[in-house]
């Protein structure tokens, strides 16, 4: 039985860093917040409930594809669709195709910004890689206009961000609640990730600092690495509620 993702990927060893899943995790967090339908996001109340656990059930559900066989990879995709399909059907509305291929793309964004971060940049081959594998998964949901590399994909993706970014009460709320959740400590934190971490389009809507300090805690993360101490990270960005959550993470991988 065949994997989904080629167990030499660059994608398996981007998804397999927790310290990476959760700079995808940061990004992702900004960038929801500022899609023009994030309104679906609070039709069933999920994410302004519990807005880390619902990020995390993203990227919960993202690992699963990436980690799985073909077969099963297909089956967790097609069960995405469902989902998203019965929310259509309790809204009587349809969520546009661009708002499936916005998620879609900031999963291959984020994951390229994240790596290339914490531990080294990407060559062409690479960052094609990453763009082929979650092209996989839209064209399983019939996601339209998907690139073929990672060029294209950067010349449809500066068009989205154009076109299906804004900030509204949604987004100014959405914040609030990350800093209830998070505490004033590691919100601060999340936010300077966010503004060395997100498109300029995001960072400019959401006034974003400039980032001071982030690459002195990123110098600090890659010596806690070598020594192995860089579970600290995790604690440090994550309130206790959420380790578990982490280490299940860790365990898809």
């Amino acid at each position: 039985m065949d994997n989904f993702v080629p167990n030499h990927s660059i994608v398996r060893k981007i998804w397999s860093n927790t310290d990476v899943v959760l700079f995808i995790f940061a990004g992702a967090a900004a960038q929801f917040s500022v899609n023009k339908t994030v309104d679906w996001l609070y039709f069933t109340g999920k994410l302004p409930n519990d807005p880390l656990g619902r990020l995390f059930s993203t990227v919960a559900y993202a690992q699963k594809i990436l980690f799985s066989s073909t077969e099963k990879a297909n089956l967790a995709i097609d069960q995405i669709t469902q989902i998203h399909q019965h929310v259509e059907a309790a809204r009587d509305s349809k969520i546009p195709d661009w708002a499936y291929r916005d998620v879609l793309f900031m999963l291959i964004d984020y994951s390229i910004r994240s790596f290339e971060l914490l531990e080294r940049k990407l060559n062409e081959a690479e960052k094609n890689e990453v763009v082929h594998v979650f092209c996989r998964v839209g064209s399983r949901m019939n996601i339209s206009k998907l690139p073929h590399n990672y060029s294209e994909f950067q010349l449809i993706y500066a068009e989205d961000l154009q076109h299906n970014i804004a900030y509204g009460n949604f987004s100014k709320d959405l914040f609030k609640q990350y800093k209830k959740h998070l505490g004033l400590g590691r919100y601060f934190l999340m936010k300077k990730v966010q503004s060395v971490l997100v498109p300029l389009e995001v960072k400019h809507l959401l006034k974003l600092s400039n980032g001071f300090g982030v690459k002195t805690l990123i110098y600090c993360y890659k010596i806690l690495k070598m020594m192995s101490l860089n579970e600290l990270l995790k604690v440090m960005i994550l309130p206790k509620a959420y380790q578990m959550q982490i280490k299940n993470i860790a365990a898809l991988s």
